[in-house]
């Protein structure tokens, strides 16, 4: 599932609430600073330019496209721009007092004090908020990418894709198809797959999304990308080297300075992601609150038959590979994991690929009795009545994981074929 980015205004929108706070806060100032008064509401007149100006700010931004790679902008590019900004909207201000008859009655002083404020401030808050974007929000959201190329050109695509990608991808490694140099570090990366035993890796690591950037003399990987399309990882052919794919999503987007085509089973855009968001915070507070008053009957019947922490972590392989901590109340005893050797030999599953028991002793309070009949303990009541789950939503409140999403492997579960 491919989470189409947001195209048009919109893509920024965080970028405009601020600008037009910028612009609301220099005005208010600059009406101090000329009348003694931060009341501009009280003023008919001040009080329609207030929001007259936040439309002109949402104009100009529509139709100049001022936030245009604003992310990608360096300081004196933002300088610019936001000089070309506060141009506009001064010279729409004036249109409006005239066009109003309105010149006469509002002061020079309001509307040049309000320029260089909002200059000065819209600028800062811009290179704020931008660093405060790959500092804080960018890491949480990056994507795991994996670069495939050849030996040929494979420094100057990780060197772009590392500079240019403004922090929406994490690059977790790179292949080389045309030559064996597993292990080797180039620029930071490694190179953790060759061709033989590429298909592998992506299946096994975190991989979110591969980019596939090959010379048009180098023939078309299509096996490799039928291959990612169904393990449901998203795939970026830097074009022109593409191929038309029936049944699947196809967009072009950039990837650094590459243009790309990019496939994927399926894609979701932005107002789907945030309804599914808010359902699983609805559904995660509300699951929270249930493992809380759980947990008032749950955690002393297991602490009082077992000592020791009522809560059982343990590392869960989720979407693409990607590693988290699942929580569960704690049904077994605290060396359940030690005495699983000893019971492999009464496994039910003969391949080994999953562990099954007619009777487990591990489970907390269950015992064979002596005629052979099994009696069940506060552990299999946990268990039968799936308790245990619902410290789950947990994850699903802090976003790791969902309601609705596949189920959460574990790390030795390898019983699967790539065939």
């Amino acid at each position: 599932m491919y989470k189409k980015s947001v195209q048009g205004w919109l893509k920024h929108l965080d970028f405009m609430i601020l600008d037009v706070v910028c612009l609301w806060i220099s005005f208010t100032l600059a009406f101090n600073m000329r009348h003694g008064s931060l009341d501009v509401l009280a003023n008919s007149l001040y009080r329609d330019m207030m929001w007259s100006l936040a439309l002109m700010d949402i104009v100009v931004i529509f139709f100049f496209d001022s936030l245009k790679n604003v992310l990608k902008r360096g300081f004196y590019q933002e300088f610019v721009m936001t000089v070309k900004q506060t141009c506009l909207i001064t010279l729409c201000s004036v249109f409006y007092l005239f066009t109003f008859k309105e010149a006469e009655n509002y002061s020079r002083l309001v509307l040049g004090y309000t320029a260089a404020l909002y200059l000065l401030l819209s600028y800062v808050l811009r290179c704020l908020w931008k660093n405060c974007l790959r500092k804080y929000f960018g890491g949480a959201e990056k994507r795991s990418l994996l670069i495939v190329t050849v030996s040929d050109i494979v420094d100057t695509v990780i060197d772009n894709i590392k500079n240019k990608n403004y922090g929406d991808y994490f690059v977790t490694g790179v292949c080389i198809l045309d030559k064996k140099a597993k292990g080797r570090v180039i620029d930071g990366v490694t190179v953790v797959a060759d061709e033989d035993d590429l298909v592998e890796y992506v299946c096994r690591e975190w991989v979110d999304e591969v980019f596939i950037n090959i010379p048009e003399s180098e023939p078309y990987p299509a096996e490799l990308l039928d291959k990612f399309i169904e393990m449901g990882v998203v795939v970026h052919m830097k074009l022109a080297k593409s191929q038309n794919l029936l049944g699947k999503k196809q967009f072009v987007e950039h990837l650094g300075t590459y243009t790309v085509l990019t496939t994927s089973i399926n894609s979701v855009s932005r107002r789907q992601i945030i309804l599914k968001r808010m359902m699983d915070i609805a559904g995660g507070l509300a699951g929270c609150i249930i493992t809380g008053i759980l947990c008032i009957f749950v955690g002393p019947a297991i602490y009082i038959q077992s000592p020791g922490p009522i809560f059982f972590k343990q590392t869960r392989v989720g979407k693409n590979g990607k590693m988290f901590q699942m929580y569960k109340f704690r049904s077994m005893y605290m060396d359940a994991e030690e005495r699983k050797a000893e019971l492999m030999k009464e496994n039910r599953v003969q391949d080994g690929m999953m562990f099954k028991l007619d009777f487990d002793p591990r489970i907390i309070g269950s015992k064979k009795l002596p005629d052979g009949t099994i009696k069940k303990g506060v552990g299999n009541f946990i268990r039968d009545w799936s308790l245990d789950e619902f410290p789950q939503f947990l994850n699903v409140l802090k976003g790791v994981s969902g309601i609705i999403e596949p189920t959460e492997k574990k790390l030795d579960f390898t019983g699967f074929s790539l065939a």
